[in-house]
């Protein structure tokens, strides 16, 4: 094995992304099969004469990705290559189920999608997370937060145990800008949650019984997906099109299968782009209404308008007060601090708070404190500024690069803002079976599996920019372009070939 392994040291790869390329290759080409043992890494190490942590960085991108799997005392071996991995099929009465234990027992676990989270870490361009892009934080303003922070007499306070509601002063300043933006209404309350996936939780602890139905978009993000299948919900997938969920289509779901709830995405949709114009945004309320459904509406990306008019949220249009908004910090500011919040009708809220106290107790009263002291000292004002320059030209660049590089044929859509667009390639291409070549050459995305409440789109993949400068956005979408158009011109030969093989 390790006799074809090569480093070139002249490339700005890193050793051990070179070294965890060259064994992924071996994997995925059956090189090295299944079952096989790697070589312990102070073995490899010699061998390659390279430091030992360099190996054990290569092993762990590729457990990371699946491709091997350690026991203790044992070693590491290849497991199956990914593109052999049903991840649709979850294991009946008698199979294995990840992490070795046998489907139903009590340490069964179901297939975790891991490979959705990994590729960031196993890529040098990675469109597959929705995430801001991390040089753009403003570490030196956020360390002042702290500092006043922890320098004034409320760092007593924050930290001590808190209410479950939330930091009261971060309270009053989410509510004050609710109000402002005509969101707020007089029976309404704010909980301040671990982000906006806790409150799709609660929300679906507080309201769902096994088998209820949830009316979502189709495709859906995968962390609110799992959040309410993990409550047992029946998922109803309503198109997402150019212009979001239609209004015709949303009516026929909500009289066809009576849900509980109904969750929206009204701007910049994860994972299409999508935003609902504002003469559905009314029609969708009044269906919303007469059906008597609970309307959630998810506004991650909202704040994230980088040109035209911004449309007013579905909350602040529906007089009835009874819609639900979800917000959070996690896409404007710093998302590892995990502060969002939910604008509800106050009993929903105090019920709530309730189930949240018995989860966790709080969110984290030193990140709201700080968060507060951003925003309220015209940092946050500074930073979304800059992020909405920055984010206008990966947008641009991401455009140009789809309308450059991807073959005929081929559809996206051309949000005014967020952090992603959907990709769809012309057939007989293969979005998901095409990006472990892509992968091979550094880059990454996530196919429509990840985000289908029924069937995939074979030919789709979300295409998520902020995370990447607008020059490694253009390069990437160098590198898939010529992955799709190689597989064009193989599958365009072997077409013909069939032909003459049939008229012989």
């Amino acid at each position: 094995m390790t006799g074809s392994i090569r480093f070139d040291s002249s490339s700005t790869i890193p050793i051990y992304r070179q070294l965890h390329r060259q064994l992924r290759g071996m994997i995925v080409s059956g090189m090295m099969p299944a079952g096989q043992r790697l070589p312990a890494t102070r073995e490899l190490a010699q061998d390659l004469g390279v430091n030992r942590a360099t190996v054990s960085s290569a092993y762990a991108l590729l457990e990371e990705e699946g491709l091997i799997h350690g026991h203790v005392g044992r070693g590491s071996f290849v497991s199956a290559p990914p593109h052999s991995t049903d991840y649709k099929r979850l294991p009946v009465m008698g199979e294995v189920a990840e992490g070795g234990a046998r489907a139903g027992s009590p340490l069964a676990l179901p297939p975790s999608g891991r490979a959705a989270v990994v590729a960031q870490s196993a890529s040098e361009i990675s469109f597959a997370t929705s995430r801001p892009l991390a040089g753009l934080f403003p570490i030196e303003e956020f360390r002042d937060c702290c500092h006043e922070v922890l320098g004034d007499e409320v760092a007593h306070t924050v930290l001590q145990l808190g209410s479950p509601l939330g930091y009261a002063p971060l309270r009053q300043y989410l509510m004050e800008d609710a109000a402002e933006n005509g969101i707020g209404r007089a029976n309404d309350d704010i909980l301040v949650t671990n982000g906006c996936q806790q409150a799709i939780d609660l929300l679906a602890r507080a309201m769902l019984r096994a088998g209820d139905t949830v009316v979502v978009e189709e495709p859906i993000y995968p962390g609110l997906k799992a959040a309410l299948l993990q409550a047992g919900a029946r998922l109803v997938g309503v198109p997402v099109g150019e212009f979001g969920v239609d209004a015709a289509d949303f009516a026929r779901a909500l009289e066809r299968d009576s849900p509980r709830f109904a969750l929206l995405t009204p701007n910049f949709q994860n994972p299409t782009g999508a935003t609902i114009p504002l003469e559905a945004r009314h029609a969708l309320l009044a269906t919303a209404r007469a059906h008597g459904v609970l309307l959630v509406e998810n506004d991650l990306y909202g704040e994230l308008r980088y040109r035209g008019e911004a449309l007013p949220t579905l909350k602040a249009l529906d007089d009835s007060g009874e819609t639900v908004l979800l917000g959070s910090f996690s896409k404007v500011a710093f998302p590892g601090l995990r502060v969002g919040w939910m604008i509800a009708p106050q009993p929903l809220v105090r019920r709530l708070a309730e189930i949240k106290q018995a989860t966790d107790l709080h969110t984290d009263q030193l990140s709201q404190a700080v968060l507060l002291r951003f925003a309220e000292s015209g940092r946050l004002a500074r930073h979304l500024a800059r992020a909405r320059q920055a984010g206008l030209a990966q947008l641009e660049a991401a455009l140009d690069g789809c309308l450059r590089e991807l073959p005929d044929g081929s559809s996206f859509t051309q949000p005014d803002g967020g952090l992603n667009l959907w990709v769809r390639l012309p057939a007989p291409l293969d979005a998901d079976v095409l990006l472990s070549r892509a992968q091979m050459r550094g880059v990454s995305y996530l196919a429509a599996r990840y985000f289908a409440v029924g069937r995939p789109d074979a030919q789709a993949f979300r295409l998520s920019f902020g995370g990447l400068t607008p020059d490694e956005i253009r390069r990437g979408l160098r590198v898939l372009g010529q992955v799709f158009h190689e597989e064009l011109e193989r599958t365009s030969l072997t077409g013909a070939a069939a032909m003459v093989t049939a008229l012989v």
